[in-house]
């Protein structure tokens, strides 16, 4: 889906840099429509249904619009996927526009895994870590896996950095196997 995903998501980031607006307002007022794309079977219906006609699905959207406050372009955007009927890979849409803007802004998207929850102190020590090691701002999810037994887990793109109790014993079972 991400090669259906990715140009839309690419041209919506050009028109959010050329028109400069603010990343983060264009980002809450997607995630206000994902809202209540996801709360409404109804509205999903309707909009996913090839028999409904283009222009009432973009009617609605208006007067949904009219209670989200979306501006011309997130407005425009949504009334693209609506009318090449890609609705249906909105959430790959999403994701694909989140890493792109992410990519264009100087952010790592971040992912690590630990065996406990950790302190905010850790958290804040690894994000700083990773900034330095990738010379961008540091978006972190946080996940835990006890099987892990200790330490942390960082991926950052395609590249882990494997610090965990688990990844040293199996590290050194293949040196001594070898």
């Amino acid at each position: 889906m991400a090669a259906i995903a990715a140009p839309y998501a690419r041209a919506f980031a050009d028109v959010v840099f050329e028109a400069h607006l603010n990343a983060q307002d264009v980002q809450q007022q997607l995630d206000d429509f994902v809202a209540a794309w996801h709360v409404s079977a109804d509205l999903r219906e309707v909009f996913l249904d090839p028999s409904f006609p283009a222009d009432q699905k973009v009617a609605i959207l208006d007067k949904l619009n009219a209670r989200l406050g979306m501006s011309v372009q997130v407005r425009n955007f949504i009334a693209v996927l609506i009318q090449h009927d890609r609705l249906n890979v909105f959430d790959d849409v999403l994701a694909e526009y989140r890493r792109e803007m992410n990519r264009r802004l100087g952010i790592s998207e971040v992912h690590v895994t630990s065996a406990r929850p950790l302190e905010t102190d850790e958290r804040q020590g690894i994000e700083e870590k990773v900034a330095i090691l990738t010379g961008t701002q540091v978006q972190a999810t946080y996940h835990e896996d006890k099987s892990l037994l200790g330490g942390v887990v960082v991926r950052v793109g395609s590249t882990v950095y494997d610090g965990s109790v688990k990844g040293r014993l199996d590290r050194l079972k293949e040196q001594l196997a070898s």
